[in-house]
C-alpha cells in the first residue's frame, strides 16, 4: 500500500538545497550537458535498452540519488555493501550514494537494481511510450499526480528520452523543492507571528493589572486619610454659630462626593480588569487552538512527505496497513479519484456519499465500512449528525477530518491503523 502526494521527503531536500544554493559554482547548465556519455550514447543507437546511472550525465545524479531513493532504503543499500558507518548522517550517506552511480562494477550495479526495484511499476507504465512525445506527455501526467519519484527516475533512464525532456525533468524536480521550502517558512514566519503576538497581549495585561492595583491602593489610602480626619476632628460646641454649621455642611458634603467619585472610580477598574481576564481567556484560548492546529499541519506535512518518499513502491507502510473499507462523506467530487487511488494504495477500498445521493443510503453505506471519515470544512450540519448517530447504532468507528486534503486522510489512515494495534 502507498499514497502519492506532490512534495518532498526530507533526504530529498539536503540534495536539492545544495542546487538551489545560489553559491554552487558547479550546478550543471544541462542544455549544454549532454544526457549520456559518449560510449553510452553510442552503443543506444544499436539497442533500445534502458540507461544506467553511469550512462547519465555525473550532473544528474545527485537529484537522482535524493529524490527516487528514501534515507531507509539508501541506508539499507550502503549497509549490503558495507559502506557508511552506522551513525552517518544522511547527507554523508547522500554522497556516499552519488559517489557509486558512475561507476561500472557491483556496487553501481546494486544501486541501479534497487532503484529499478523501487520503481519497477513506473518503469512499466512508461516503458510503454514509444517516442519522445508520448514520453513527455507521461511525465506531466505523473508530476500532476504528484507521482514524482519513480517518473523521474523512469524518464531519465528511457531510451527515447532526449536532451530537451531531461532538463525539463530536472527543471520540474528542482523548482518542486522551492515551493516545499517556501511553504515550511512561511508555517515558521506565521508561528513566529504569533508568538510574538501572544507575548505582547502577555505585557499589555500584566502591566494593566500592575496599573489596577496602584489605582486601587491609591483610592484605598484616600479614603482612610479622609476617615481619619473625620475621627480626628473634635465634636461640636455645646452652641455653634450659623458661619460654623454651614462650614460643617460643606465639609460633609465634599467628603460624600470624594466618596461618590472613588466609588465610581472603582468600579470602572473593576469593569476594565474584568475585561482584560476575558481577553487574557480568550488569547489562551485561541493560542492552544493555533497550536493544535500547527501540531496537524506538521503531522499532516509528515504523512506528505513519507508518501512522496515512498514513490511508485509497493509498500509505503507494509508494517502498518489498513486493509478494510473506508467510507468518504462529503468533500469535493473532483478530487474523488485521487482520494480513492491513495487509500487504495495503502491497502483501503475508499466509498464516496455526497449529498446527491440522499441520506437514504448511508445505513447500507456505513454497514459496509472499518471507518467512515467526513471533513468539517465541507459536509453539511445534517449529513455529519446523520453519520455519528449512525455509526453509534451500528458500532463503526468514525473521524471528522479538519479538511478535505489528502493529509487528513492519511492521518484519518494511521489513527484507524494505530488504533487497531
Amino acid at each position: 500500500m502507498e499514497v502519492l502526494v506532490a512534495g518532498l521527503d526530507r533526504p530529498s531536500w539536503a540534495a536539492f538545497t545544495a542546487l538551489a544554493d545560489p553559491r554552487a559554482t558547479w550546478l550543471p547548465n544541462l542544455s549544454a550537458v549532454p544526457i549520456v556519455a559518449a560510449a553510452a550514447k553510442a552503443s543506444q543507437s544499436a539497442s533500445s535498452r534502458r540507461l544506467r546511472t553511469w550512462d547519465l550525465s555525473s550532473n544528474l545524479h545527485c537529484s537522482i540519488i535524493g529524490t527516487c531513493l528514501s534515507a531507509h532504503d539508501l541506508r539499507r543499500l550502503l549497509r549490503k555493501l558495507g559502506l557508511g558507518a552506522p551513525d552517518a548522517t544522511d547527507h554523508a550517506l547522500h554522497g556516499l550514494g552519488v559517489s557509486l552511480a558512475p561507476r561500472q562494477d557491483a556496487a553501481a550495479k546494486l544501486l541501479n537494481k534497487t532503484l529499478d526495484d523501487r520503481h519497477h511499476a513506473a518503469i512499466r507504465r512508461f516503458d510503454a511510450a514509444r517516442d519522445i512525445s508520448a514520453l513527455r506527455a507521461a511525465w506531466r501526467g505523473a508530476k500532476e499526480a504528484g507521482e514524482i519519484p519513480g517518473a523521474y527516475w523512469a524518464v531519465l533512464t528511457h531510451p527515447a528520452a532526449d536532451q530537451d525532456l531531461v532538463t525539463e525533468a530536472f527543471g520540474d524536480v528542482h523548482m518542486l523543492s522551492h515551493l516545499v521550502g517556501a511553504a515550511n517558512r512561511a508555517d515558521i514566519r506565521r508561528l513566529a507571528a504569533q508568538d510574538r503576538e501572544i507575548a505582547v497581549l502577555r505585557d499589555t495585561v500584566t502591566r494593566q493589572q500592575a496599573r489596577l492595583r496602584a489605582d486601587i491602593t491609591e483610592r484605598d489610602a484616600r479614603i482612610r486619610s479622609l476617615q481619619n480626619m473625620l475621627a480626628a476632628r473634635p465634636g461640636p460646641p455645646a452652641v455653634e454659630t450659623a458661619s460654623e454649621v454651614l462650614e460643617l455642611g460643606r465639609l460633609v458634603a465634599e467628603l460624600h462626593g470624594r466618596l461618590e467619585r472613588e466609588a465610581r472610580r472603582r468600579e470602572a477598574t473593576e469593569r476594565r480588569t474584568a475585561a482584560t481576564e476575558t481577553a487574557l481567556t480568550q488569547e489562551r484560548a485561541w493560542r492552544e487552538t493555533a497550536e493544535h492546529v500547527a501540531a496537524q499541519l506538521v503531522r499532516e506535512l509528515a504523512l506528505v512527505e513519507t508518501a512522496l518518499a515512498a514513490g511508485e513502491a509497493q509498500q509505503l507502510r507494509t508494517e502498518v496497513p489498513f486493509p478494510g473499507t473506508v467510507l468518504y462523506v462529503g468533500g469535493r467530487s473532483g478530487q474523488t479519484a485521487l482520494l480513492r487511488g491513495a487509500a487504495a494504495r495503502r491497502g483501503a477500498q475508499l466509498l464516496h456519499h455526497d449529498a446527491e445521493q440522499g441520506v437514504t443510503l448511508l445505513p447500507g453505506l456505513i454497514g459496509r465500512a472499518d471507518l467512515v471519515v467526513f471533513p468539517v470544512d465541507c459536509v453539511s450540519h445534517d449529513a455529519a449528525l446523520a453519520v455519528k448517530r449512525l455509526c453509534r447504532q451500528l458500532g463503526r468507528p468514525f473521524r471528522a477530518l479538519r479538511s478535505t486534503g489528502l493529509g487528513s486522510l492519511l492521518q484519518a489512515l494511521d489513527a484507524g491503523v494505530q488504533a487497531t494495534l
